[in-house]
């Protein structure tokens, strides 16, 4: 039981609002003012027992061409011909318009299975636009309300009708192999290792980070052009890059706090925010022409406190003249200004050209890699040592600090754990001396380490020998 429906209409009609009411997650940014979404966002959707794919786009608008309502369109009609079915939606409160006939023609002349839902016609107020729906010749309304959730089972029996054999019960063995590989997931078997690398690409807006996906992806996805700030919500991509599933999220450009006063744009950056947390890997694309701005260096410091791998991509590379000595000083810069990420990957790209595609997800691998990383008890307690007897703690009210033990708790990032006395007055300084012991030892560039301290003696000691 799979398939997918895009959401179409003109702005504003509460086609996110839907896609936010089926897939149960607030993916999608909603606001009352027209044309808030720009990309084609898909997400993993269920109405009863239908399990399927649902696709929002931009508000359909008369225009082509290279105007950015012209690219918008163009992202809307890829969407319809990748569905399976479309779910075509209407203001019942505004009544049809002269635009909601232009586009029930273009939708049409799709040849897909169409449901016309009558959206916002809870309450009277939409009892004539429901009515007024059967003049657009697309079957039957659905009188329906994404904000309130009305209409579900209507909207269920018209799937039903409209995709018989993707709605249909699947046979049982089909439901017994289901139900072993979600079995196996719970187990945390190898089946986990299937799982996608989730990568965030972040940045200062008009970056190119767009641009860049679309390169890496080998199509146009994103909507892209000259202007700053397209880009809205954070887009999720799947796609496989040798043999290796990964989901790439493209986000909104994230401008100083300070300059970011429009609600639209709070939400954007909130949605890119949530993106970080979500990605495993941050790809932190830097304008090579005006590179490493405090705002940049303020979203790989966000990378860091959330715990992120980070590979910093050098964007727009295809416009820097001399290539060979900016690279040696913008990574020299990245070392000076980035010290708690010292080491990470530092890759130059073009979006425009395809330069530097492999290496930048290259890069990507190897950082995830060293973000599970797991070190051995022994190894660090012998480096732990070594450590203490050439440069201990500092004495504190003339007791000195003792540490005694150093295990790694887990891995996503590294996180270590220190056992001794007095650790609470253990000095900052002496901490990241410790972290940089560890990254230079144990090879962790390019990701954050966190060390936390317990007071007592300890706890593994005489467990084992050797």
């Amino acid at each position: 039981m799979s398939f997918s429906l895009a959401i179409i209409g003109r702005p504003n009609v509460g086609k996110s609002t839907l896609f936010n009411r089926l897939t149960g997650k607030k993916l999608a940014l909603v606001d009352d003012r027209p044309g808030v979404t720009r990309d084609r966002r898909e997400g993993d959707a269920k109405l009863a027992d239908l399990r399927f794919t649902i696709v929002d786009t931009a508000g359909l608008e008369e225009g082509s061409g290279p105007t950015l309502e012209g690219r918008m369109r163009a992202q809307t009609e890829s969407a319809i011909l990748a569905a399976d079915a479309i779910l075509f939606l209407i203001d019942a409160r505004a009544g049809v318009t002269p635009d909601d006939k232009y586009f029930a023609d273009l939708v049409r002349r799709a040849g897909k299975p169409v449901i016309l839902i009558a959206n916002k016609a809870e309450g009277k107020a939409g009892g004539p636009g429901v009515y007024e729906a059967f003049s657009l010749g697309l079957g039957d309304p659905v009188p329906f309300s994404a904000e309130h959730g009305e209409g579900m089972g209507a909207l269920y029996d018209a799937l039903r009708e409209a995709l018989p054999e993707e709605t249909a019960e699947p046979f049982e063995d089909d439901v017994a192999i289901e139900e072993n590989l979600r079995n196996d997931e719970e187990d945390g078997s190898d089946l986990d290792v299937t799982k996608p690398l989730r990568i965030a690409v972040v940045g200062r807006p008009n970056a190119g980070k767009s641009t860049l996906i679309n390169r890496i992806l080998g199509e146009d996805r994103l909507l892209t052009g000259p202007e700053a700030g397209i880009t809205r919500d954070s887009i999720s991509v799947d796609f496989v890059w040798r043999d290796r599933k990964m989901k790439l999220f493209d986000t909104a450009g994230l401008r100083k706090r300070a300059r970011v006063v429009d609600k639209l744009e709070k939400l954007s950056a909130a949605d890119a925010l949530r993106a970080v947390r979500f990605s495993e890997v941050v790809v932190l694309l830097v304008d090579s022409t005006i590179p490493f701005e405090k705002q940049d260096l303020s979203i790989a410091d966000l990378a860091a406190r959330e715990g992120r791998a980070v590979v910093i991509a050098l964007g727009k590379w295809d416009l820097v003249e001399d290539r060979g000595a900016t690279l040696i000083k913008l990574r020299e810069d990245a070392e000076r200004l980035l010290a708690q990420l010292r080491g990470c990957p530092v890759v130059p790209v073009s979006g425009a050209t395809g330069q530097g595609l492999d290496k930048l997800m290259q890069a990507i691998l190897a950082v995830h890699e060293i973000w599970n990383k797991r070190i051995g008890t022994g190894r660090l307690n012998r480096w732990l040592l070594t450590q203490i007897e050439e440069t201990p703690p500092p004495a504190v009210s003339g007791r000195r600090i003792k540490i005694r033990y150093m295990t790694q708790a887990k891995s996503r990032p590294p996180h270590f754990v220190l056992f001794g006395n007095q650790l609470d007055e253990l000095p900052t300084s002496y901490e990241r001396f410790l972290i940089n012991g560890l990254r230079k030892t144990f090879d962790l560039p390019g990701v954050p380490i966190r060390i936390s301290k317990k007071a007592g003696e300890n706890p593994f000691e005489g467990r084992h020998k050797g």
